[in-house]
């Protein structure tokens, strides 16, 4: 009877020895790295130039349906699903004598795709912004002829816009959609190849694929 106990008593203790040692080796899997936020490559067909305030740069988004047209972001590869984030603005041409003589104000509404080189559409950005005053605009452009040596275009409102981007897609494509521009000189909507909306701070957040 003792020596049964005894047995027993040693098999429990060689479960029990086995059991903490496979607790003590068994390793808990690494966390996911954390995903990355950096500025994106980007492909402008049309650019605006250099912000003077912003020191952003500033390109033309043109109205179109063809991908291969649009502004052209590649995205790096990555594990899972990625974001691209960009700050999407209206177009102005800025005139001082219209200003002054009461004849300043604008308003605009635009909305763009953004597209796989596919022309599948992932989703769409808008915005809207009105023009009364100098001190509307969002940013002057440096390189110009006006007083201080900027360019009459300027960028005028601004909305931040984030889009999913599925695993295993590493292009997009920023294409104009919908324009509709009332100025001093009348109304405007998006037609092939213009100017539809300007874009900035294009920059993408995604898990670097291994």
């Amino acid at each position: 009877m003792r020596k049964s106990i005894a047995a027993i008593a040693c098999v429990l203790l060689l479960l029990t020895t086995g059991a903490d040692a496979q607790r003590r080796t068994t390793r808990k899997p690494a966390p996911p790295a954390p995903p990355k936020t950096e500025p994106a490559k980007v492909q402008c067909r049309e650019s605006l130039g250099t912000g003077v305030r912003t020191q952003a740069s500033y390109c033309f988004v043109l109205a179109g349906r063809d991908p291969a047209e649009g502004v052209v972001v590649t995205i790096p590869s990555h594990t899972g699903p990625a974001s691209l984030m960009f700050d999407l603005h209206n177009r102005h041409t800025y005139s001082e004598e219209d200003v002054k003589s009461g004849r300043g104000f604008a308003a605009y509404t635009a909305v763009i795709g953004v597209l796989t080189m596919k022309g599948e559409l992932l989703s769409r950005g808008a915005v809207r912004s009105e023009f009364r005053k100098a001190s509307d605009l969002f940013d002057r452009i440096g390189g110009g002829a006006g007083p201080g040596g900027v360019k009459a275009v300027a960028p005028i409102g601004q909305e931040t816009v984030r889009v999913g981007i599925p695993a295993g897609v590493t292009q997009v494509s920023l294409l104009g959609e919908v324009l509709d521009s009332l100025t001093s000189i009348g109304r405007e909507a998006a037609s092939p190849g213009r100017p539809v909306a300007i874009v900035s701070n294009v920059r993408v957040e995604y898990r670097p694929g291994k």
